[in-house]
């Protein structure tokens, strides 16, 4: 009997979190689809692309660098930037990343930052409406390391319909059918159907696994093999994922987020050294020296773990 109820709140927990999250990302698209396709209508980036690069690299507008510098394009400084930054761990430790003073800026630098580069100019021969070709191009271009960076903006273009801003007149028929007419799972579809939510921790990216996942059906849909995401997340051939699980989409940080240098998880019942490993996006190894513990040591209730 504990365990059915235990099942059915941790059911309930994932499906709370699932729609919480999914509705971070309708609200973002709600708020910057008109400035997406005003960029497209001056620079020719698909509103769709704009709006998926913007969802994943700030976390739908949550992440650090939205907050705290309106940068929501993950964009660093560079050679040509004069204008102020903020420091952040990235590839490298306290990279520098641009501050602007509004979203529309970070917006429009974005859209500059693409249009006066070279690598990226045969995204421009491309149709506004071919999102997949300019998603591939990115990855090309090397805009991002994650090797999945295209499979995951096409997911999310597709999972939110976003292909229909690419539309001369997209906006103003969307407007007219009454903005999120899709409803709250996005491109008219359950949550199950439409693939898992992408999300970010320590700079990378990880879903969260659903009831029936398994590391192959996931590592199906991001276009990565079964072999490589149990790596990713230190897991044997023969674990089964569980519902709740963290599954990292590219090689875990070395060390966890800078900003937690000094912080200690304390264990709650039933944790895992691996369990705590997934939540701060960092690798066991890192864990077990820091606490001088060995993988034959056993956690237990209580027991303090030096993240950073």
């Amino acid at each position: 009997m504990r365990k059915k109820l235990f099942s059915l709140l941790l059911c309930l927990v994932l499906v709370c979190s699932a729609l919480a999250q999914n509705n971070a990302y309708l609200a973002y698209i709600e708020n910057y689809k008109k400035l997406a396709v005003e960029q497209m209508d001056k620079y020719g980036i698909p509103a769709s692309i704009t709006l998926a690069q913007g969802l994943l690299e700030s976390g739908a507008g949550r992440s650090f660098l939205a907050v705290k510098a309106n940068n929501h394009f993950g964009i660093k400084t560079g050679d040509s930037w004069t204008g102020p930054y903020v420091l952040k761990d990235d590839d490298a430790r306290d990279e520098r990343f641009r501050v602007y003073r509004s979203v529309e800026e970070s917006y429009e630098d974005h859209s500059l930052f693409l249009a006066r580069r070279g690598r990226y100019a045969s995204l421009f021969t491309l149709r506004r409406t071919d999102y997949k070709g300019w998603a591939k191009g990115l990855k090309a271009a090397g805009y991002a390391t994650n090797p999945q960076y295209a499979s995951l903006l096409i997911s999310l273009i597709e999972r939110y319909d976003l292909h229909r801003f690419d539309l001369k007149g997209g906006l103003d028929k969307w407007d007219m059918a009454g903005g999120n007419s899709v409803g709250q799972t996005g491109a008219g579809g359950s949550l199950a159907q439409n693939g898992p939510l992408v999300m970010r921790c320590n700079g990378n990216y990880y879903v969260v696994a659903r009831w029936g996942d398994t590391y192959a059906s996931i590592g199906k849909w991001a276009g990565v093999s079964e072999r490589k995401l149990r790596r990713y997340n230190e897991v044997p051939k023969k674990m089964k994922l569980q519902p709740g699980d963290i599954v990292y989409m590219e090689k875990k940080r070395t060390k966890a987020a800078r900003t937690l240098k000094g912080v200690y998880h304390v264990l709650k019942a039933g944790e895992s050294i691996h369990r705590v490993a997934q939540m701060y996006g960092m690798k066991m190894s890192t864990l077990y020296k820091l606490n001088g513990l060995s993988a034959n040591d056993v956690p237990h209730e209580g027991m303090r773990l030096l993240i950073r």
